[in-house]
């Protein structure tokens, strides 16, 4: 006896794509994961920035650190440590919401990472080896990112001994070595992507070249400045005494 055939409607109700794989979901999840990757992309930029004014002595630093912490609402000039905590907390929401969204484009099996080896070896495309490195770099980020934030709202104290306390004493050093270049990897490469992907720039090859300059400036600046947390770090002595200026 033959089969009753399904009425149209029920057959098309049994095919229509549901959540992510929706038309409608998946742009809206594309433009989310963009959104959180160009604000974690342009706050990295910043904080290393900020980071970096160790390069201009402990009294700098010092007073970037206060600034950031709102000192200059407190009567005696020293900041909050909660709004370190806050600040951790909401990136680690953003974080966590841009691992979500960007995870539906990860290869989850062995045959779609032979699938995608075996492409980037028959036709060496730049984009896809960049696309490459940075599922390799924001996987390592899983782990690395939260690990830096939760450090961060246990221990919100900032400033230049204490920051160089962290590094050598707490040796926070091995965990930067891994995240400063996953994580500016992942950002300047996922800048370049979200420019060229919603047509933002035409120049693709130019921004790309911009990229790669920008991306090795970032690389020289935190490493300069890790190396300067550590030698301050390695001349203080136990317990750490917090920096005050003029002293």
């Amino acid at each position: 006896m033959a089969a009753t055939p399904l009425p149209a409607k029920a057959v098309l109700l049994t095919d229509k794509p549901r959540g992510f794989s929706h038309p409608v979901w998946a742009a809206r999840a594309d433009r989310l994961q963009s959104v959180t990757g160009v604000i974690l992309g342009l706050f990295l930029i910043v904080h290393l920035h900020f980071e970096s004014s160790i390069l201009l002595g402990k009294d700098a630093f010092y007073q970037v650190a206060q600034f950031l912490e709102g000192g200059i609402f407190s009567e005696t000039g020293h900041g909050f440590p909660i709004l370190t905590q806050i600040f951790s907390a909401f990136m680690l929401i953003v974080v966590l919401v841009h691992a979500v969204f960007a995870l539906r484009r990860f290869p989850t099996q062995i045959g779609q990472w032979r699938a995608l080896r075996q492409q980037m070896q028959f036709l060496p495309h730049e984009d896809t080896k960049i696309w490459f490195w940075q599922m390799i770099s924001g996987f390592l980020l899983f782990f690395l990112v939260p690990v830096h934030l939760f450090a961060m709202m246990t221990n919100p104290e900032i400033g230049p001994h204490l920051s160089a306390e962290r590094v050598v004493h707490q040796n926070a050093w091995m965990l930067y070595v891994l995240l400063l270049p996953a994580v500016t990897v992942h950002a300047i490469f996922g800048l370049y992507r979200v420019s060229v992907k919603w047509g933002l720039t035409t120049q693709r090859f130019a921004m790309l070249k911009l990229a790669k300059v920008i991306l090795a400036y970032l690389m020289v600046l935190g490493v300069a400045s890790l190396v300067a947390y550590i030698i301050i770090g390695r001349a203080l002595s136990l317990p750490v005494v917090p920096f005050v200026p003029g002293l």
